[in-house]
C-alpha cells in the first residue's frame, strides 16, 4: 500500500508514518520543511504541484491529511485571536487539505481502494463548545465540514474520507498531561483507516473507533 501523510515530521504524523513503514507500507511523507520528509507547504500551490509531479502515475492508496497548527492556544478573548492568526490556520487547517486532495486526486484514483483521512478534532465538534481556541475550533469545524462534503463528491469516483479526532495525544500541540501517547493513536488510527470504506464514508471518529458527535 502506499501511503501519502502531510505532516509527517513530527507528533502523530511522525508516529503514523513510523507505523505505515514497520509494516511494510510504502510511504511517502511531508513536512513543511522537508528535511528527512518530501518538502510540501500545504498552502504553497506551487508546492502542492511539484508533489503530484513527484509522484505522477503513481498510485495513491491512502492520503492521510494531518498537517495542521494550533497558533492561538491560550489566547485572551479581550486581546487575542489577531486577524492573521485566523488567516494562517485556515490556510493550513482547511485550505491546506482542500488543496492535498486536489492535488493529488488523480493518484488516488489510479488505486484499486482509494481513501483519504482528514486528522480533525473533537474541537471541530458543534456540540462540544466549552469556548476558548476560538480559531482553531474553528478551522476544525471547517475541516469537518469540508471532509463530510468531499465523501459526498468523491464516493461518485469510489474515494473513501473518514474525518477523525486523534485523541488527547502527548505531543507539542497536547502537551505533556494529554491521556495517550502518539503511538497509541497512530495504532487506532490505522486501524480506522483500514475499515473504512464507502459504506461508511464521510464518518467522524475518535482515533478508538466511536462515532463522533458532530
Amino acid at each position: 500500500m502506499h501511503v501519502v501523510i502531510t505532516g509527517a515530521n513530527r507528533g502523530i504524523g511522525q508516529a503514523l508514518d513510523a507505523a505505515f513503514r514497520a509494516r511494510g507500507d510504502d510511504v511517502t511523507g511531508t513536512a513543511r520543511h522537508g528535511g528527512d520528509a518530501v518538502q510540501l507547504d500545504v498552502t504553497d500551490q506551487a508546492q502542492q504541484q511539484a508533489l503530484a509531479r513527484k509522484l505522477d502515475c503513481v498510485p495513491v492508496d491512502l492520503l492521510v491529511c494531518n498537517a495542521g497548527v494550533y497558533l492561538d492556544k491560550g489566547q485572551g478573548l479581550a486581546d487575542g485571536f489577531a486577524p492573521d492568526l485566523w488567516t494562517q490556520t485556515f490556510a493550513v487547517n482547511v485550505t491546506g487539505v482542500f488543496l492535498t486532495v486536489q492535488s493529488l486526486l488523480p493518484n488516488l484514483q489510479l488505486s484499486a481502494d482509494p481513501k483519504i483521512a482528514i486528522i480533525s478534532s473533537q474541537m471541530g465538534s458543534n456540540t462540544r463548545a466549552p469556548g476558548g481556541s476560538y480559531i482553531y475550533r474553528a478551522s476544525k469545524a471547517a475541516a469537518l465540514n469540508l471532509g463530510r462534503n468531499l465523501a459526498s463528491d468523491l464516493r461518485q469516483i469510489g474515494i473513501a474520507v473518514g474525518i477523525y479526532h486523534p485523541g488527547w495525544v502527548q505531543t507539542d500541540m497536547g502537551g505533556g498531561a494529554a491521556d495517550i501517547t502518539v503511538e497509541d493513536s497512530a495504532a487506532g488510527l490505522i486501524d480506522r483507516f483500514e475499515v473504512l470504506s464507502l459504506a461508511t464514508t464521510g464518518c467522524f471518529e475518535t482515533w478508538d473507533g466511536r462515532p463522533h458527535p458532530l
